[in-house]
C-alpha cells in the first residue's frame, strides 16, 4: 500500500508542477506578445485561485514524497483536508461558472485540463483514501477559511488598483460592491460548509476503520 500511496504522489507532483509550470509562460507568453513585460504576465498568473491552489497541492504532495510521515504542518491531516478543500473548490467553480466563458486549445487545454479537471479529482482521491483519519475537529474548517479570505483580499485590492477583475463574479465595476460582497460571502459560505463534510467524512471514516 505504501508504495502506491508513492506512485501516486509522484504522478500528482509530475503532474501539479508540470501544468503550474505551462500555465506561467503561456500567460506570459501572451503579455510579452501585446508587448507588455513578462514579469507582469508572471505575477497575472500568480494571481489566480486556481493557480495558487495547485501550487499548494504541488507543495504538500511533494512534502509527503520528501517527509513520507504526517508529522509536519505541511503534510498533518489538517493541511492536506484543508487542500483538498481548496482544490475541490477549484473544480466546482470552473465546471459551474468559468468553463463556458472560454474554449481553450492546444497548450492551453491541456494545462485547463490538468488544473481545473485533473487535479481537483486525483488530489482529493488521495485524501480520501491514504491520509490518516480521525484527526480533524469540527473547529479547523474555521481556521481554513484564513486562505480564501486572504486571497479575496488580495484579489479585490489588486482589482481596485489595475481596474481588472480576474474573475466575473468578484468584478465590482460590473456587479458593484453589494453584489460582489454577496457573492464573495456565498464563496466563503461554500468553503466553511464543505469543510465540514470533509471533517464529518473524516470522523466516519475514522469509525469505520475501528469497527
Amino acid at each position: 500500500m505504501r508504495w502506491i500511496a508513492r506512485s501516486y504522489l509522484l504522478a500528482m507532483a509530475l503532474l501539479g508542477w508540470s501544468a503550474v509550470s505551462l500555465q506561467i509562460v503561456l500567460v506570459a507568453s501572451i503579455f510579452k506578445d501585446v508587448g507588455l513585460p513578462v514579469t507582469s504576465g508572471i505575477i497575472d498568473a500568480l494571481s489566480y485561485f486556481t493557480v495558487l491552489t495547485n501550487i499548494l497541492v504541488a507543495i504538500v504532495v511533494t512534502a509527503s514524497i520528501i517527509r513520507g510521515k504526517p508529522d509536519t504542518f505541511l503534510t498533518g491531516p489538517g493541511t492536506m483536508a484543508a487542500v483538498a478543500v481548496y482544490i475541490i473548490i477549484v473544480g466546482v467553480i470552473y465546471s459551474l461558472f468559468l468553463r463556458p466563458l472560454w474554449n481553450p486549445v492546444g497548450f492551453q487545454l491541456a494545462a485547463d485540463v490538468a488544473l481545473h479537471g485533473l487535479t481537483p479529482i486525483l488530489y482529493p482521491i488521495y485524501w480520501l483514501i491514504f491520509v490518516p483519519k480521525g484527526k480533524l475537529k469540527w473547529i479547523y474548517p474555521v481556521y481554513w477559511l484564513i486562505y480564501p479570505l486572504f486571497y479575496v483580499a488580495y484579489s479585490l485590492l489588486r482589482g481596485l488598483l489595475i481596474n481588472r477583475y480576474l474573475y466575473p463574479f468578484a468584478d465590482i465595476t460590473i456587479l458593484g460592491y453589494r453584489k460582489v460582497f454577496a457573492n464573495t460571502a456565498i464563496l466563503l459560505l461554500t468553503f466553511l460548509a464543505l469543510g465540514l463534510i470533509m471533517v464529518a467524512i473524516d470522523r466516519a471514516i475514522a469509525r469505520f476503520r475501528k469497527s
